[in-house]
C-alpha cells in the first residue's frame, strides 16, 4: 500500500481483473477499467477494492498494479481471480469535492457478508467483522466496504449493518456480493486518532481509564 494519498469512498466505476501474476509472495494485477484512465499516470495512486495501490504500467484504460505481501494478507486481493469485478477510485486531488468520507485505503482487514434483505427499493447487508474492527465502529459514523463509503446503521461487538440504495448496488461489486463472500473493510480514520490520543492522554499504564467516552472527548475538547 502506499502513503500520503487519500480517496472519499465514491466509487468512479468498476473494473474487470484480466492477469494476475505472483511472484516472490507478492502479486501483480491486471485491471480493465470500466471508465476512461486518460489522465491517470505511471506512479498514480488508485484504491483497489479499497486497497491503494500505485500504477506501474498502462494501456489505454488497462492497468497494472503490484500488491506486496503485506497488502495481501489482510485484504481479499489474495483470493482474486480472472474475471473477477473490482471497485476503483483514483486518489483526491486538491482540487475535487469530498463527497464520501476521507479513506486512506489502507485496508484494516476483512469481513464477512452475513445477511441482505431488502427493505423498499434499499438494501440491507450485515457484516460480520473481528472484535479489533468493530470496536472503531459507530452507529452513524462511516466505514469503508470493498473502498466503498457507507454511514453504520447499527453495529455491536462483532457486526455491523449498512444500507444499499440502488445506483450504489449498481456501480460497484457490493450489488452482487452474496452471503459469506468476504469484503476488505476499512474503518473511520478519525476513531483511529481518538483512541491513539486518548492512550497518550491518559498514559500507557491508565488504558482502563482512558477508554473512549463521552467525558475523555469533552476533556480533551473533541467535543
Amino acid at each position: 500500500m502506499t502513503d500520503g494519498h487519500m480517496f472519499t469512498g465514491i466509487i468512479e466505476g468498476q473494473g474487470t481483473i484480466k492477469k494476475i501474476t505472483r511472484a516472490r509472495k507478492g502479486m501483480r494485477l491486471g485491471i480493465e477499467a470500466g471508465f476512461s484512465l486518460e489522465e491517470t499516470r505511471i506512479g498514480d495512486s488508485i484504491a483497489v477494492n479499497g486497497a491503494c495501490l500505485t500504477v506501474v504500467s498502462k494501456n489505454g484504460d488497462a492497468f497494472e498494479v503490484d500488491v506486496a505481501p503485506e497488502t495481501l494478507s489482510k485484504t481479499t486481493l489474495n483470493n482474486a481471480g480472472i474475471g473477477d469485478f473490482v471497485n476503483l477510485e483514483r486518489a483526491l486531488r486538491l482540487s475535487d469535492r469530498i463527497d464520501g468520507h476521507l479513506v486512506s485505503g489502507h485496508v484494516d482487514g476483512i469481513g464477512v457478508i452475513a445477511s441482505k434483505r431488502s427493505v423498499g427499493n434499499a438494501v440491507l447487508i450485515g457484516i460480520n467483522v473481528p472484535e479489533e474492527l468493530a470496536k472503531y465502529i459507530i452507529k452513524k459514523g462511516s466505514v469503508a466496504v470493498d473502498g466503498i463509503s457507507l454511514t453504520v446503521n447499527q453495529c455491536d461487538n462483532a457486526s455491523f449493518e449498512v444500507s444499499i440504495i440502488p445506483h450504489t448496488a449498481e456501480i460497484t461489486t457490493i450489488g452482487k456480493n452474496k452471503v459469506g463472500d468476504q469484503v476488505n473493510i476499512e474503518t473511520d480514520i478519525i476513531g483511529k486518532y481518538v483512541e491513539r490520543f486518548t492512550k497518550h492522554y491518559g498514559g500507557e499504564k491508565k488504558d482502563k481509564d482512558s477508554s473512549v467516552d463521552m467525558g475523555m472527548l469533552t476533556r480533551t475538547g473533541f467535543i
